[in-house]
């Protein structure tokens, strides 16, 4: 076997580069391709923000024969290690056929070329930006991922821990169904607190209602992460790259913003699940895949609830229960079945707590892994 750097110029080498999840996933029903136009917008060093001060690098390792049979991307990113004070590489895209050589060679030639680069550890696997889901999948494989959360075979994490690699974060996502009943004493809190903190939950009947929340959007993300470790802020640009895919994919009953007087101080942003078009579709939009798509936000009985989050100041003051119980009356108004809550840091005790009274089934579960180089 051999590994080999692609060249991201090379029409070929992405596509080959692209394609080998759908070899490694054949006849999983659980895998959810990606949506092809943002995969692509990865290997794009001219047009995709990440690169204008970041690097990476995409391996594969073919056979002898020449057949793909394991691929990643390792990453530099200075902006989240300025913002972090560290010195680490990010590894992401990982696919692999079940053969630990693979895994080895390709974590073997990820750490030697973050080494060159003068990073120290290496982490993932974590994105490109804070809108890329993270993690490897350690429990729940039975269930299909929410769109743009990673999925993996089982012998993913059991592969990285022989070669050293540790966990060091673990990543939860929980289950609501339209018939579970949160306990009352949560809708009585959530109102106690709106009457005495003064908050009011924002509601939008249309796409049109939706674009007055949008410029408010990075304020209140990057406000969310006061506190938190590993992260990096959001910017202009991936801004406006989230809230396109809001106009795009949201349904606007969905999406709640707490307010205090004229002030955003907490989101909950919620999506129609389009998973089964995507399978569908192989991910492709074009030239007819956005009529199924399309279709399939009208059909869908699921809702992913991927963003969530308040301002510090407003942190255990009951906030959560007011988000959590406006989604809960959405998910019982609207005409959906399952809400699919997406990666929540295990890391997070307060929200943790908030969640477990609210009888959340906290059945998949993501894990971050490290290792020094």
């Amino acid at each position: 076997m051999r590994v080999q750097e692609i060249d991201s110029r090379n029409r070929d080498q992405v596509r080959e580069f692209l394609n080998l999840p759908f070899k490694i996933y054949q006849g999983c029903n659980q895998w959810v391709p990606p949506l092809d136009i943002d995969a692509r917008k990865m290997l794009d060093r001219v047009h995709h923000p990440y690169y204008r001060e970041s690097d990476a690098v995409f391996l594969v390792v073919y056979s002898s024969s020449g057949e793909a049979l394991g691929r990643i991307a390792v990453l530099d990113n200075r902006r989240h290690n300025r913002y972090n004070s560290s010195s680490i590489a990010l590894f992401y895209l990982l696919e692999a056929i079940d053969d630990f050589e693979v895994f080895s060679l390709l974590m073997g030639y990820a750490s030697n070329w973050a080494r060159s680069k003068g990073l120290t550890r290496i982490i993932g696997p974590k994105g490109f930006t804070a809108l890329n889901g993270m993690g490897m999948l350690v429990r729940g494989f039975e269930h299909r991922p929410a769109l743009g959360i990673p999925y993996n075979h089982a012998y993913y994490p059991e592969y990285m821990e022989r070669i050293g690699y540790k966990g060091i974060r673990d990543i939860v996502s929980g289950y609501i169904s339209q018939d579970h009943h949160l306990p009352e004493k949560v809708s009585v809190v959530a109102e106690k607190v709106q009457e005495k903190r003064g908050l009011v939950v924002q509601k939008y009947a249309s796409r049109k209602d939706l674009k007055k929340m949008l410029p408010h959007l990075k304020d209140l993300y990057n406000g969310s992460l006061v506190g938190t470790e590993d992260v990096t802020p959001l910017t202009d640009e991936e801004v406006e790259e989230m809230a396109s895919q809001i106009l795009w994919f949201a349904d606007p009953r969905l999406i709640k913003v707490l307010m205090k007087d004229e002030q955003p101080v907490g989101f909950l942003l919620a999506y129609p699940d389009i998973s089964a078009a995507l399978i569908k579709t192989k991910g492709r939009i074009w030239p007819f895949g956005w009529v199924r798509l399309l279709l399939e936000l009208k059909r869908t009985e699921w809702i992913n609830v991927n963003g969530a989050g308040i301002i510090a100041e407003y942190r255990g003051l009951g906030g959560t229960a007011v988000l959590f119980n406006e989604m809960a009356k959405s998910v019982k108004e609207e005409r959906y079945l399952h809400a699919d809550l997406v990666q929540i840091g295990v890391e997070n005790e307060r929200m943790q707590r908030e969640l477990s009274t609210f009888g959340i089934d906290f059945y998949k579960m993501h894990r971050i892994y490290q290792r020094m180089i």
